[in-house]
């Protein structure tokens, strides 16, 4: 029994050491591979190699899988190429496979204690990220060491012996329960590598060994598809794909299995080294053979798994990428590109307001309901998913930016209430009471209102890039817009002392509607106190002090 736990804490071992490779190779190089992966490669065999070097990296082709499939789920990525990049993905857990059967026993210690020394001492740096990657390549070489010493003892046990020597070599047996285990050990390096043991020790034939190895690949296509059961149909596509290439590559090698036992029989090699070539062989004779063929593929799973319209007509999030969370840096850059889309929906509220002040739209139509509704859909989607980042593990650049997006997303929300709220007040005001506003007062009005659209789309711009002299600029407008508000209060009650009859009807909208626009300017112009106030640009300048006084 302890024998059999050690071999199981092993495994895990290997697995914590995979997960801590590719947390730490993500976080300081996470923006890189998402970058040479998501660009929409025209040539196939570029997607291919793309494939190959980020799972060199990160050490899983399942870490691989979750980034192709958010990139396609979100759109960023065509299914064509993410399909010739998840065959790449293949290769590259071949070569790591092979890498780590060499004899690296020396390099364990040293990597887990310089690793532990740069964790500890620089947490926050990219050094110290680097130093977690080394702890987890310490373990998985720890790992296989373990691993090997484990299954030694197991191997010589009468009971595991007759559970093994009732695999004949029927190749679809043999590759069931080689899926099982890579789908419980959640690894298929971990599957090959105990199938390699298994084989080295004489507890397993060569066949028998071959099949195990096919099935812990199909099983790591079964956990990919596992995994995107919550994303939407296109990321799904690649995982399918995926798990349905790996499926041919059984068929294909079926009818070659015999003379492919016996050659493999007549070379000088171990049979531990044997079933590592093969893995390696296999799998690269596999994805070159089939590469061609992603095009067709593409479109097969695509009819498939169909794009389905959304039953309850929300927005859903489309940059608020879960596997990006452990890596602070891409996951903050995604809920900044979503809180820009709500930019983008109070835009579409805006163009609404002046169709309805200029009597070209009755009522506040269910489009603009709908606009709102998404803006808080989309409000609600990134708080949440911010509260799940690590705020333990940013720095203190990005815990500022966490900040800055809640409170620009929040501020958002907030004027995409209050707009939906000036709205109704001039519904009431055209349809229950019957007047509308002077021709002047009118024309007042939409040019505030187009200041407004302009300080909007600014205060995005000065969001995004942070830009002290596009912050000034802001404050600048901001103050514009705050004189000409004051001014165009005091020619309305010019009008009043002129007794001109439909400012008088309108007066108290015309001044809401005055008011809540400053508020709504307010809300736009925000983002520009946090750029001047933060530490890399300095404190705000003279000027602007009046102006934080008042910001809201």
């Amino acid at each position: 029994m302890l024998t059999l736990l050690n071999l199981l804490s092993a495994v895990t071992l290997l697995i914590w050491g995979t997960h801590i490779v590719r947390t730490g190779i993500l976080r300081v190089y996470g923006s890189n591979l998402r970058h040479v992966i998501s660009q929409n490669m025209a040539r196939r065999p570029l997607a291919f190699v793309a494939g190959i070097l980020v799972t060199a990296m990160v050490q899983s082709s399942n870490a691989t899988a979750m980034l192709v499939t958010s990139f396609v789920g979100q759109g960023l990525m065509a299914l064509t190429p993410a399909l010739a990049t998840m065959l790449g993905a293949d290769v590259g857990t071949a070569l790591m496979a092979r890498v780590l059967t060499f004899d690296l026993s020396w390099l364990s210690p040293l990597l887990i204690f310089l690793g532990v020394i740069f964790f500890l001492s620089r947490k926050q740096t990219r050094a110290g990220q680097l130093g977690r990657v080394g702890i987890g390549l310490g373990l998985i070489v720890l790992a296989l060491q373990l691993i090997v010493e484990a299954a030694a003892p197991i191997t010589q046990a009468q009971g595991v012996k007759v559970i093994f020597a009732s695999l004949t070599g029927d190749i679809l047996l043999d590759a069931l329960i080689g899926a099982l285990f890579a789908m419980i050990s959640y690894s298929s390096l971990a599957a090959v590598l105990l199938t390699a043991t298994l084989a080295g020790a004489g507890v397993i034939s060569l066949p028998v060994a071959i099949g195990l190895v096919i099935g812990a690949n199909i099983g790591s296509g079964v956990l990919a598809f596992l995994g995107t059961s919550m994303q939407n149909a296109a990321g799904r596509q690649v995982a399918l794909g995926s798990l349905l290439y790996k499926l041919i590559g059984l068929l294909l090698v079926i009818p070659v299995l015999d003379p492919l036992v016996h050659w493999m029989d007549s070379l000088d090699f171990s049979p531990q080294e044997m079933v590592i070539g093969f893995h390696l062989l296999y799998n690269t004779g596999r994805c070159l053979l089939l590469l061609p063929t992603v095009g067709a593929m593409a479109r097969l799973c695509a009819w498939l798994l169909p794009e389905r319209p959304d039953a309850n007509g929300l927005a859903r999030p489309r940059h608020l990428d879960p596997a990006a969370l452990a890596t602070p840096s891409l996951a903050l850059a995604n809920a900044v590109r979503e809180t820009l889309r709500m930019g983008d929906l109070i835009d579409s509220q805006l163009g609404a307001m002046l169709d309805v002040l200029r009597g070209k739209q009755n009522a506040v139509s269910q489009t603009v309901r709908q606009l709102a509704d998404d803006v808080e859909a989309l409000c609600s989607a990134i708080k949440l998913y911010l509260a799940q980042m690590p705020r333990e593990d940013l720095s203190e650049q990005d815990s500022r930016r966490w900040a800055e997006i809640i409170e620009l997303a929040v501020n958002l929300k907030l004027a995409s209430d209050l707009i939906e709220r000036m709205l109704r007040k001039v519904q009431q005001q055209k349809t229950a009471q019957r007047r509308s506003f002077s021709e002047v007062g009118l024309e007042e009005l939409a040019g505030l209102h187009s200041q407004l659209i302009d300080n909007l789309r600014l205060g995005l711009s000065v969001f995004l890039s942070a830009d002290p002299q596009s912050a000034r600029q802001l404050l600048r407008e901001k103050r514009r817009f705050r004189a000409q508000e004051r001014r165009l209060a005091h020619a309305h009650v010019s009008r009043l002392q002129r007794k001109v009859v439909q400012s008088l009807e309108t007066s108290s909208l015309h001044l809401e509607l005055i008011a809540d626009m400053k508020r709504l300017n307010s809300l736009f112009c925000s983002s520009a106190y946090v750029v001047l106030e933060s530490a890399e640009t300095g404190a705000l300048a003279f000027e602007d002090i009046a102006d934080t006084n008042h910001s809201p």
